[in-house]
C-alpha cells in the first residue's frame, strides 16, 4: 500500500468512526448521570424510584433499535454505505439536542419525562443501524488479511467518546459542587456534544461509498432485504447471544460504573469518573490489538477464550471487590472486566460481520445487535440496580455478567455451522464467512 493510499484509508476510517462517537457519547452522558436526570425529570420521594425510572428511560431507546435496524439496515443495502451514514446522524443529533434542552418536571410537569423519552428513542432508532453501518463500511473496506484491526475502530471510536465524557465529568466535578451538578451541571455534556455536531457532519459528509459495494450488481429491494432476513433468522439468533456478551459487558463497566460505584459502593463521583476515564482508555487499547490478532489467530478461539474467563471470573471478582469497596479495588476489576470486554469484541464484531450474507449485511448485523442491546445490554444498569435491591447482594451484576457470557459461549460453539445455516435469498453474491 503506498502512503497516499494509507492516509485515505486512515481518513475514511475516522469519517466513518466519527458519528458513532456521537452515538456513544449521549448515551454515556446519559448513564453518567442517571442519578441527576432522574431526580430533574422523574421527582419521587423515594431515590431508588427516580433512579430506576431514569434508568428504564435509558433503556427505553433500546427498544427501538430493532425497528432501526430494519428500517434503517435495509435503506443502507439498497441505498449504499455513505447515504445511510448521513441519515443516521441526522437522527443521532435530533435525539441529542431533544434532550439537553427539555427543562425539568418542576417547569412543565409530565411534559419533561415524554419529551426526554421521545429524544431518547429517535436515538435508539438510528442507533439501530449505526454500529451495523459503520462495521460494515470498515469491513468492506479493509485491506486483505486486516479485516479484524480494521473493523475494532467501530468499537475502539466509542471508548474516545467514554474517555470524554468521563474526563468532562471529572473537570465539572472539580469545578461544580454536588447541588450544582444534580441542578444543571449534568446539562453540559450534552450541550457540549451538540457543538460538536456540526464538525461531525462535515467529515461524513466527505465519505465515499465503498467499492464492494459500487461492484454489486444487484441491489436487494425493501422486500428482498426483509425476506432475506427472515429467512437467515437462525444467523440472527446466533449473533444476538455472540452480542450478549459484548452489550452486556460494555454497559456494565462504561455507562453503569457511576451509578454503581455511587449508590453500591458508595465512592465519590470523582473516583467512579476516573475509573470509568481509565476504563475508556483501556478499552480503546484492547480493541484494535485482538482485533489484529483474531486476523491472525482466527476469530472463535478468542471468543471461546474470553467467554470462559469471564465465566470463572466475573462474579468472585464482584465478591472480592463489594467486600471492601475501595477506588483501588473498583479500578483493578473494571480494567480486568475491560480486557475481557476488548479481547471479545475484537473478535465479535468483524466475526459478526462475516457470517452474515453480502447482500443483507447492514440489516443482519444490524438487527442481531440491535435485539442482543435492547433485550439485555441496555437494560443492564437497570437490571443490576434491581438486582441489588431484591437480593441485598453488591454483587449480583457479576451474576447477570456471566449469564451474558454463558450466551456468548453457547453461540461461539454453534457458529461452527453458520455456512450451512445462511440461505442466500436475493440475486447478490455469497461467500463463506472467515
Amino acid at each position: 500500500m503506498t502512503p497516499a493510499e494509507r492516509s485515505a484509508k486512515i481518513k475514511a476510517v475516522i469519517r466513518v468512526a466519527s458519528g458513532n462517537f456521537l452515538e456513544m457519547y449521549d448515551f454515556m452522558v446519559f448513564g453518567y448521570y442517571a442519578a441527576a436526570i432522574g431526580r430533574t425529570f422523574f421527582p419521587k420521594t423515594s431515590e431508588y424510584a427516580s433512579l430506576m425510572l431514569s434508568l428504564m428511560t435509558f433503556g427505553a431507546g433500546f427498544l427501538m433499535r430493532p425497528l432501526g435496524a430494519l428500517v434503517l439496515g435495509a435503506y443502507i443495502d439498497k441505498h449504499g454505505r455513505r447515504r445511510g451514514l448521513i441519515l443516521t446522524l441526522a437522527l443521532m443529533s435530533a435525539g441529542t439536542l431533544s434532550i439537553a434542552c427539555v427543562p425539568g418536571y418542576v417547569a412543565i410537569g409530565i411534559a419533561a419525562p415524554l419529551l426526554v423519552l421521545a429524544g431518547r428513542l429517535v436515538q435508539g432508532f438510528s442507533a439501530g443501524v449505526e454500529l451495523g453501518g459503520v462495521s460494515v463500511y470498515l469491513s468492506e473496506i479493509a485491506t486483505p488479511g486486516r479485516k479484524g484491526f480494521y473493523v475494532a475502530w467501530q468499537s475502539a471510536s466509542q471508548q474516545v467518546a467514554v474517555v470524554f465524557a468521563a474526563l468532562l465529568g471529572v473537570l465539572l466535578n472539580f469545578r461544580l459542587n454536588k447541588t450544582q451538578m444534580d441542578d444543571w451541571g449534568w446539562r453540559v455534556p450534552l450541550l457540549v456534544g451538540c457543538l460538536i455536531i456540526p464538525f461531525l457532519f462535515l467529515l461524513r459528509r466527505s465519505l465515499a461509498e465503498t467499492d464492494e459495494f459500487l461492484a454489486r450488481s444487484h441491489h436487494p429491494s425493501t422486500r428482498e432485504i426483509l425476506h432475506s432476513v427472515a429467512a437467515n433468522w437462525s444467523l440472527v439468533v446466533m449473533g444476538t447471544m455472540l452480542v450478549t456478551m459484548t452489550t452486556v459487558c460494555f454497559y456494565m463497566i462504561t455507562a453503569y460504573t457511576p451509578t454503581f460505584g455511587r449508590t453500591a459502593l458508595h465512592l465519590a463521583d470523582r473516583e467512579n469518573l476516573i475509573v470509568t476515564l481509565c476504563v475508556g482508555i483501556s478499552n480503546f487499547i484492547w480493541l484494535p490489538v485482538m482485533g489484529a490478532l483474531s486476523d491472525k489467530v482466527g476469530r472463535r478461539p478468542l471468543l471461546i477464550t474470553f467467554t470462559v474467563l469471564t465465566l470463572l471470573t466475573a462474579y468472585p471478582a464482584l465478591l472480592w471487590l463489594v467486600s471492601n469497596a475501595s477506588f483501588a479495588r473498583l479500578l483493578t476489576i473494571e480494567l480486568w472486566l475491560s480486557f475481557i470486554f476488548g479481547s471479545y469484541n475484537g473478535a465479535m464484531v468483524v466475526y459478526l460481520t462475516e457470517i452474515m450474507p453480502p447482500d443483507v449485511r447492514a440489516s443482519g448485523f444490524s438487527l442481531a445487535y440491535s435485539l442482543a442491546t435492547a433485550l439485555f445490554g441496555g437494560f443492564t444498569p437497570a437490571i443490576a440496580t434491581y438486582l441489588i435491591e431484591v437480593t441485598h447482594n453488591k454483587a449480583m451484576p457479576g451474576i447477570w455478567l456471566s449469564a451474558a457470557a454463558l450466551a456468548g459461549l453457547i453461540a461461539t460453539l454453534w457458529s461452527r455451522h453458520s455456512a450451512r445455516l445462511r440461505v442466500p435469498v436475493s440475486a447478490g453474491p455469497v461467500s463463506a464467512p472467515v
